[in-house]
């Protein structure tokens, strides 16, 4: 998207997220995995959220995937688009797509992981256009 860029707030990570946050400041999408299920899941804790085990680790993501639905926040200044991104792993995760015109945007495009600066200069995992 060209103009202004999004300022992203620096949200406090959950208890069992930071290697999830140290992974996205180090360019990285990692995904909780349930090694009983063999399952990938969003987001990462420290028990798996479909069978309740705690077998569980972080796995890095391919950081593709697809536009489920999104909406383009008009009023907003810069204007920007929350999406949610079914990723090639399987779970699906809330994130902005940016680096594209907001009208461009469509359900079922394919999408890749980049990494914005929030307020601190550590990462945020959001999506543009494959």
């Amino acid at each position: 998207m060209a103009g202004e860029e999004r300022i992203y707030p620096v949200v406090p990570a959950t208890p069992g997220s930071e290697p999830y946050w140290e992974g996205a400041n180090a360019g990285k999408l990692l995904l909780g995995y349930c090694k009983p299920c063999n399952k990938s899941y969003y987001y990462p804790r420290g028990v798996c959220p479909m069978c309740l085990s705690t077998d569980v680790e972080m796995r890095e993501s391919k950081g593709t995937g697809t536009v489920y639905t999104y909406s383009v926040m008009r009023p907003a200044k810069p204007v920007y688009v929350i999406a949610y991104v079914t990723l090639d792993e399987g779970p699906s995760m809330m994130t902005n797509i940016v680096d594209c015109d907001p009208s461009a945007v469509k359900i079922g495009q394919k999408v890749k992981a980049v990494f914005k600066p929030r307020e601190d200069g550590t990462k945020i995992v959001c999506f543009t256009p494959a």
